[in-house]
């Protein structure tokens, strides 16, 4: 039934009017986030120029983002279906903990014993978006408890197969080719990779019927349900690509720190969450982007740099980002409700020309 749904009904369910309103004033939000972005970095580059304004701080900048952007794709997805996943950072480390105990139990340090942990790393997190996707779709569990429960079981789930402790067995080939490998001159690996999984997000949210699907369903999940779209069917694929993004960055993690990371991924979910709505996706759903979810994710990461660069303490980066995110929602509920005014405006005019219509015939 739901294959029957042509494109023209499915923009037809996005609320048009409102998506204009609310795609102009994103676009505006986009240019502002990047104009923060290059007022910080002027900033740091006049408090500390020969630090910070450097081709190796940037690059440091550009990996340390990477890994985020990974989970960022996977988001926005999730945040433009009025949903949210509060677990990544423990499915990262879930995925992380039990890919390097396979490899560890393998004993290589070989391309074959490094590509099954990847494999491993994406199945785990793919299970583990499935079941939050089923949760939130066919449970009807909403999705703030649904991935706050799986955040603290999942944490917990690594923390008793390693008892806490941090596992460090890598295979050095995934280490010197992936975590800190270059493709090309000094281009990191790593962003690299990151930059692939950002297109392919972007390709996928903006030119299939898939990403068409992902807006109608947060834009109006009901108009969707009554013109027979599988919703549910929808929130889980959404869902499960998020685990499976999480298990790609725990993977990613694991190879860049060579070791998992199961007591430092506290923030990572505020983090993520944060780039995203920074970057204009709305949490009411119905609309955001992969380009503003990189630029807004890069604010994070370079305040952090740029506070550890000049002897702040690096604990105020939370302080700000939630700042920001906090100023981000303030501004999506604003032009919400412009956008929701305008389009009553016009649907007053349009009943009002009707009326009058009837009155002269």
């Amino acid at each position: 039934m739901a294959n029957s749904v042509d494109s023209a009904m499915l923009e037809s369910l996005i609320s048009p009017q409102k998506v204009n309103i609310i795609r102009r004033a994103s676009r505006i939000q986009a240019f502002q986030i990047m104009l923060v972005l290059f007022v910080i970095t002027i900033l740091f580059s006049i408090i500390k120029p020969v630090t910070f304004m450097t081709f190796y701080n940037f690059r440091n900048i550009i990996i340390n983002t990477s890994i985020f952007a990974v989970l960022g794709v996977g988001m926005t997805f999730v945040i433009i279906t009025a949903g949210i996943d509060l677990s990544i950072g423990s499915v990262l480390i879930l995925s992380s903990v039990i890919s390097c105990k396979v490899m560890a139990s393998m004993g290589g340090q070989g391309w074959g014993t490094a590509m099954i942990g990847v494999a491993i790393a994406l199945i785990v997190g793919g299970i583990c978006g499935l079941i939050n996707g089923w949760l939130v779709s066919i449970a009807r569990v909403p999705a703030f408890i649904v991935t706050l429960g799986s955040m603290g079981a999942a944490l917990g789930a690594a923390q008793i197969i390693t008892g806490g402790i941090d596992l460090s067995t890598v295979p050095q080939v995934f280490v010197d080719r992936i975590g800190f490998g270059n493709i090309i001159g000094e281009v990191p690996m790593l962003a690299v990779i990151s930059l692939v999984i950002a297109f392919i997000g972007a390709v996928v949210l903006h030119k299939t019927r898939f990403g068409l699907l992902t807006y109608a369903v947060g834009s109006n999940p009901e108009g969707c349900r009554r013109v027979g779209i599988n919703v549910n069917r929808h929130l889980i694929f959404v869902y499960t690509i998020m685990g499976f993004l999480a298990g790609l960055a725990g993977i990613l993690s694991l190879a860049f720190y060579q070791q998992t990371t199961i007591a430092g991924q506290s923030s990572t979910a505020l983090t993520i969450i944060a780039g995203v709505v920074i970057g204009g996706s709305s949490l009411f759903g119905g609309y955001g982007s992969i380009f503003g979810t990189v630029v807004g994710l890069l604010i994070p990461v370079v305040l952090q740099n740029g506070f550890i660069i000049i002897g702040v303490v690096p604990y105020w980066q939370n302080v700000v980002v939630g700042v920001f995110l906090v100023a981000a929602v303030y501004v999506d509920t604003a032009r919400r409700e412009a956008a929701e005014g305008g389009h009553h405006r016009l649907k007053n005019r349009s009943q009002v020309g009707s009326k009058s219509k009837k009155g002269k015939e």
